[in-house]
């Protein structure tokens, strides 16, 4: 199994990651049952929770946790990796590599494995912060003509088909995400329009609300 692991490591990673990938390979971790999914999805899933934690529930803000994420969601991010059409920063450096072997096949198998987990709960808060996030969810911000984040993403930021979850995300993920649509960084035109008015007092504000769903 491990040399198995090994190679689908360094096939996936650029050069520069594949000594860590080694030495990571026998590490234990939680994937897809035996029989429950194919060898390709399994071996490739435990390689995911390096990064993205034991069935998607990541601990650094670096990377992005997946359980519960939209399965749709899942595919066309990692189609786009694979495809080198999502080019943020954080995608070229660590995704692109990752997802440059995977199948059409692995890649609905990886998909359907994080949209079935359990997400991570948010932690409640009551903060002024978190109050004002939740207008601009809610409400959206009328002075700006900026609709309200909640009419594509979900009353309870759920996300649906290929518009992504958010609740229970790494606040600093979504600020990053934020900041990277404003700039074009991360190419979407509807988040574009969304994020470029955004102060960051107010990206501040509707992430920490984010967090607590």
């Amino acid at each position: 199994m491990l040399d198995i692991e090994a190679r689908l490591r360094t096939a996936f990673l650029p050069p520069a990651f594949a000594f860590v990938a080694l030495a990571v390979a026998g590490c234990s971790g939680t994937g897809p049952e035996s029989g429950s999914a194919d060898s390709s999805v399994a071996g490739t899933v435990h390689i995911c929770s390096s990064c993205h934690g034991p069935d998607g529930r990541s601990i650094s803000p670096t990377f992005p946790r997946l359980a519960g994420q939209q399965k749709d969601y899942i595919v066309v991010q990692l189609q786009a990796f694979r495809d080198k059409t999502r080019a943020d920063p954080h995608a070229q450096t660590y995704m692109w590599g990752m997802a440059a072997r995977l199948s059409d096949t692995t890649i609905d198998g990886i998909a359907a494995y994080y949209a079935s987990q359990t997400p991570v709960a948010g932690e409640l808060s009551a903060s002024s912060e978190t109050a004002a996030g939740k207008k601009i969810f809610t409400e959206g911000i009328p002075s700006e003509s900026l609709p309200a984040c909640m009419s594509c993403h979900g009353e309870n930021a759920e996300g649906n088909g290929p518009v992504p979850r958010l609740a229970g995300q790494h606040r600093a993920y979504l600020v990053r995400q934020l900041e990277a649509f404003a700039a074009m960084a991360r190419a979407n035109e509807i988040m574009h329009e969304m994020s470029k008015s955004l102060t960051p007092e107010q990206i501040s504000e509707v992430t920490a609300y984010l967090t607590t769903l």
